[in-house]
Order: C-alpha cells, then structure tokens, then sequence
C-alpha cells in the first residue's frame, strides 16, 4: 500500500473511481508477496504488481468489472491454470488476487494513511472469503489492540486480537483460514527498522554508516554535544542531545525498535535500559564484558527489573565473530540484530 499511495491520493483528489488487488495467498515460487498490491481506475489509472508482470492484464480487466458489480472477487493463477502461458506464472507459482473496489476501504483509509506517512505500525484485517455479507468489511489493528473498522473479530472461534497483534509484530502478512467457509487476509504494515544508538562512540559512527545499509532509520541518543554533532554523525537521521533516560522515554520503542548501549558509563546506560528493557523494542543490547554485565544485572536488579525483563538483554552484545576494531563490532552488533529480526536462535 506505501508503494501506490500518492497515486491512490491522486486519484481521489481527481474524482476517480479505483479498484484495489491484493496478493491474498502464495503456493511455490510466487513472484510477488503477499500483502502486494495493485491500484486500477475506470479510466486506466494502473499503479502497483501482484505478479510482476504475469496476470496484470486479467487483473485489471478483474478490477474494471468488480467497479461495474460493487462487489469483490476472489482470483486464483497459476501453472496448471488452462490459460497457464496467458495469464498463469511460468515461474511454477500460484497466487490468490482479491480484488474489491476501493470503497471497502472507507471506515479504515484515512487512518491507515496516516499510520503509513508517519510510521506507525498497523495491520489491516479483511474478509476475502465467506459468505457475501462479510465483504467490504475491514479491521485495522494497532501494536498495543486497538482497533477500528467494520470487522468483528470476536465473532471468529479461535481468531484473537492478541493473536493479530503477533502477526503485526513479526511483519508479514498472510491469510488466515478460519474454517472450510471463512478466511481473513492480515496486511502487516511494520514501521520502518530503527536502531536507537545510546552513546556517541566510536562503535557509533560504524553503526549508523552500516545500518543505513540495512535499511534502518538511526538515532543516536548522547547528551555530550562534544561527542553528539554532526561532524561525527553526518549520515545519522536524528541526534538526540539529552539524557538516555529522559529521551527513551519519548522516542517510540515498539517492535520497530531496536536499541543499542554502547558508553560503559551505568550514568548513561542504566537508566537508557530502565527504559528500554520494560519497553516493545524488539532488542536491547548493551556492550560490555561478562564481569561488566554481572554488575549491570545486579544494579537493574536493584532498581526493580524483574528477571524476565532482564532476561530480554543481549549482553555481552553482538554475535561473537572474534573481531575488535570499532567496525567489526558494529558489524557483530548488527548482524546479532539481524538473526533476531528473523527470528532465529542466537549464536
């Protein structure tokens, strides 16, 4: 949905009337995730894929007709289609399109524009299949449960909010089969990556240059203007000259976060990771010996952390791949990030 956007914006100022496509489900060697989307209007507006290439013209007819009817339909592509080499994947795959008119969208647009220009972690819940009186209704859900829209979750056995929270915090999107009758397609729409680097350290400045690399939006959180600037930090996207315990408390550590201690000051890093460890980031790691680690655990201890949230601190950070210079330690910082990212045990 980021991708088509301006163009859907566009259109709507324009008056124009727009169907929308959307990968609902994937078999094999899929060119295009689920959650992919495709944007058509009646008068020959295309914006965004669901193959690649592959089915988009039977879409967009798809979506001309479902502007004619009002009411959505549900495709199906693949190799062993009849028309396999006219509009089915001779890259081996198979793919669901739903296809409805962008009304469907009316009771959730305006707030899912907003999370996706500011950032906001959300996840959009539809009716794709099941009996006619369950279409154009729509959820969209945020990280902490709320919730707004059209769809009743709860009249689901067996689907819970909690659950589409977790589907939302692992970032990607997929079709849920409730029963032989009933499906819901969850669109997981993660904030973009941010890495929030407490201590303007040398390890600091190789962090950011790396990061960006991986796509990440870096802050680096130092009260020192003397450390903090942007002579050191040209590339950073954001310099927070305060206090680690202060600042955390206002940058936004949900699962999009992932925080990094780096000054060796318990000044500094203590209470940077008071914060950070009660917190939704999805990492908090804390450079640091095993001794030094010992007496941090000690003194969070003391400061009322129970032994879960402790459990939660990847100290000494970083997987172990024998390197000491700066960069190399900004390189086992992130690839130990990484591997968390998806979900893979550590070391």
């Amino acid at each position: 949905m980021r991708d088509i956007l301006p163009d859907l914006e566009q259109w709507l100022n324009n008056g124009e009337e727009i169907a929308l496509a959307t990968v609902a489900s994937t078999w094999g060697s899929s060119p295009r995730p689920v959650g992919s989307k495709l944007a058509a209007t009646r008068s020959g507006g295309i914006a965004g894929s669901v193959s690649g290439g592959c089915v988009e013209s039977a879409v967009i007819e798809e979506c001309l007709s479902v502007l004619d009817s009002g009411q959505p339909s549900l495709l199906s592509f693949g190799i062993a289609d009849d028309l396999a080499w006219d509009v089915g994947l001779p890259c081996g795959g198979k793919i669901q399109v739903f296809v409805e008119p962008f009304s469907a969208y009316k009771e959730v647009y305006s707030s899912l524009k907003r999370c996706l220009r500011d950032q906001v972690s959300c996840a959009l819940v539809t009716y794709i299949k099941g009996s006619p009186e369950g279409y154009h209704r729509k959820l969209l859900l945020f990280e902490d449960g709320r919730a707004q829209g059209n769809l009743e979750i709860n009249q689901y056995a067996g689907i819970q909010i909690p659950a589409l929270v977790e589907i939302l915090k692992r970032g990607k999107s997929k079709s849920l089969e409730i029963n032989e009758d009933t499906t819901l397609l969850v669109e997981a729409y993660p904030a973009q990556a941010r890495l929030v680097i407490v201590g303007a350290v040398h390890t600091a400045e190789k962090l950011v240059s790396l990061a960006r690399v991986l796509g990440f939006k870096t802050i680096v959180v130092d009260p020192r203007r003397a450390f903090n600037n942007r002579e050191r930090f040209p590339d950073a996207d954001e310099l927070v000259l305060e206090w680690p315990g202060e600042a955390l408390e206002t940058v936004r550590l949900d699962s999009s976060a992932y925080v990094v201690v780096l000054t060796h000051d318990p000044k500094l890093d203590d209470p940077a990771l008071l914060v950070a460890l009660k917190s939704g980031a999805s990492y908090i790691g804390a450079l640091g010996s095993q001794r030094t680690n010992q007496k941090r655990l000690g003194r969070l201890r003391a400061a009322g952390l129970s032994e879960g949230q402790l459990a939660r601190l990847f100290a000494p950070i970083g997987l172990d791949l024998g390197g000491r210079r700066p960069e190399e330690i900004a390189v086992s910082i992130l690839a130990e990030i990484v591997n968390v990212r998806n979900k893979t045990p550590k070391g």
